[in-house]
């Protein structure tokens, strides 16, 4: 029988001034002796070479030499920063000959990141959701159709959203439309149980138990060899210790097999009707976002307009290297057709320029008036969309000390873990 724990991401991990070796698997190791910046540097190396998605491209400890490569940085936290930001440059993409994590102009990396301060179950320090779910909701009647509209802004705890998305849903179903839009040009994500539950309510019941999306970790944590992970405590979601086989659990104890860690349709709500899904997406749209239009591509008609999304169909864990966290991305989300492949950003289908204020829900904004216009079956060409760069990404912070991840790339925060069958 598998435990299953719903939890926002996080872990606690002291290391001290003196350490055992962390990987027992990994010859040479590194040295048990030295200073708090040399263990430090020394872990983070360790933990990627094992719980990294992209582990298989990095060196050899003793290749990679992270005390010496990094000893001349000043201050620690620039170095700890430098070396996150190398390895997460190994795996080249070979369709674009650049790293999986390359950010153009940004010195970030694109999906991993680190910043001071402690994990503890709810809360996750430095990455913030937006609380506003459902910013507009409406049922637009054109040429005889009822065309059913959402914007969500975020990713919330599904606990605060919950109420407003039946409601709409509840209204959407009265009249059964088969065209709907969901706006996500503004939603970076959030709360995948969440994201989960806007999915189930779309789809239709004959979807019950079908596959919605899988996380795919690498090799070695899928076939439990990941032994680095015993020193890293689990938490349950109140940020509490768990006993698991008559010990305290760690995360060496969860299951990360692909077949495990899949997620199926359970119909939500009174909607039934839905055929053709229209996401209005931007280079904000990202994560959980991404991952709501990549579970209903292979079961749904769907189309994208507005600019290209940020494209981050990663996730991750936190993992507490002495007062830093660091988030490595640990695996892909690959939906239904096993598609994970939007690294450079989901394409659009109607390329419509953004405007600054919007009027959400207004049949006259252009990327709503341009999806009104498709569904009605006028052919769109590009609407006042002059080359805009694909992934843009603002406000990039310009040194390593400046914050604690970039705009668009917050990390998809919530997950389900299950420990392995017990013995």
């Amino acid at each position: 029988m598998k435990y299953k724990v719903y939890w926002i991401i996080a872990i606690a991990f002291a290391l001290g001034c003196k350490k055992d070796s962390l990987i027992d698997n990994d010859a040479p190791i590194s040295p048990t002796t030295g200073t708090r910046k040399q263990f430090t540097l020394d872990s983070i190396f360790l933990y990627a070479r094992q719980t990294y998605l992209w582990n298989e491209a990095l060196p050899s400890y003793a290749d990679f030499d992270p005390r010496n490569r990094y000893a001349a940085l000043s201050p620690d936290l620039k170095a700890f920063k430098q070396e996150l930001f190398d390895i997460s440059q190994l795996k080249l993409n070979p369709l674009t000959g650049k790293a999986y994590e390359f950010l153009s102009g940004s010195g970030w990396a694109k999906y991993s990141y680190m910043q001071q301060g402690a994990l503890a179950g709810q809360k996750t320090a430095g990455t913030t959701v937006a609380t506003v779910a459902v910013l507009e909701k409406k049922l637009i009647q054109q040429s005889g159709k009822t065309v059913a509209y959402l914007a969500v802004g975020a990713f919330p705890s599904l606990n605060s959203c919950k109420a407003e998305l039946d409601v709409a849903f509840t209204e959407f179903s009265a009249t059964q439309p088969e065209d709907l839009v969901i706006d996500l040009r503004s939603n970076t994500g959030g709360y995948v149980e969440t994201a989960e539950y806007l999915a189930n309510l779309i789809v239709p019941s004959a979807l019950n138990g079908k596959l919605m999306y899988s996380e795919q970790y690498n090799p070695l944590m899928q076939s439990g060899k990941a032994v680095i992970l015993k020193h890293q405590p689990y938490l349950d979601s109140n940020g509490k210790t768990v006993l698991y086989n008559g010990r305290l659990a760690t995360m060496a104890d969860v299951d990360y097999t692909e077949a495990v860690n899949s997620y199926k349709f359970s119909k939500k709500g009174k909607l039934e009707s839905v055929k053709n899904i229209y996401f209005i997406v931007s280079n904000r749209t990202a994560s959980a976002s991404e991952m709501l239009i990549s579970c209903m591509k292979p079961y749904f008609k769907v189309v994208l307009a507005g600019e290209p999304t940020y494209g981050k169909p990663v996730g991750f864990f936190g993992i507490q290297v002495a007062e830093y966290i660091v988030y490595l991305s640990g695996f892909l989300i690959r939906n239904a057709d096993g598609w994970s492949d939007y690294f450079n950003g989901m394409g659009v289908d109607i390329a419509v320029a953004p405007t600054s204020n919007a009027v959400l829900g207004d049949s006259a904004e252009p990327c709503l008036g341009a999806v009104l216009a498709s569904i009605n079956g006028h052919a769109i060409s590009a609407v006042g969309y002059t080359g805009i760069k694909q992934n843009r990404l603002m406000n990039i912070p310009s040194t390593l000390n400046d914050a604690e991840t970039p705009e668009g790339a917050e990390g998809m925060i919530e997950n389900r873990l299950k420990f392995k069958s017990r013995n």
